[in-house]
């Protein structure tokens, strides 16, 4: 077996730079010696919680999301958008904002790049246990589509059930749900 190839980012141009993510274009040398152009999103990575209470169920949000046209269930989760803060302190972060909910035990449940063929994006997920409220005058005020999210809670069985039967689409909401099941059971 020979060493793969290098794939050298030989120029960069950034086409848009937004305040959550950049759109660049690299020229990468190819394999046998050409080039080509690669489009992609840079992101600033992403965390998500996969919140479990004493009676095992999850802890889902509602909540629209403009580039797919609809309401998704998902885990809380957020964007790495503070340089050098931790991911477990994102994580805990983005619980408290957007399920009004603390916890005392964290740990690592897997780590992924979301759409790898257009995007940066790597995210972490993490499960939260031993969950309690924020108190009502230090909670999160939200705005924008975060106004109208719900919270909700479901059996760890039903939400994985939900995922199957295609009412659960979105993917790290999946992807944390399925990995908690496996390591829960």
């Amino acid at each position: 077996m020979t060493d793969p190839h290098a794939y050298a980012v030989l120029a960069r141009e950034v086409r848009f730079a937004g305040p959550l993510f950049s759109v660049v274009s690299d020229e990468v040398a190819m394999p046998g010696g050409g080039m080509a152009r690669r489009d992609y999103l840079r992101h600033p990575g992403a965390v998500g919680v996969v919140a479990v209470d004493e009676h095992g169920q999850v802890v889902l949000i509602r909540q629209y999301r403009h580039p797919a046209g609809q309401f998704m269930w998902e885990l809380p989760a957020g964007l790495a958008d503070v340089v050098g803060e931790p991911a477990e302190v994102t994580a805990a972060r983005e619980l408290a904002e957007e399920a009004d909910l603390l916890a005392t035990r964290w740990e690592p449940l897997v780590e992924f790049f979301t759409s790898p063929g257009c995007s940066d994006e790597r995210m972490q997920i993490f499960v939260a246990r031993d969950l309690s409220p924020v108190p009502v005058d230090q909670r999160h005020r939200r705005e924008q589509e975060e106004a109208e999210l719900t919270v909700a809670r479901f059996d760890l069985d039903a939400a994985v059930r939900m995922v199957f039967a295609g009412e659960i689409i979105n993917g790290p909401c999946a992807l944390g749900l399925l990995a908690a099941f496996h390591r829960l059971r």
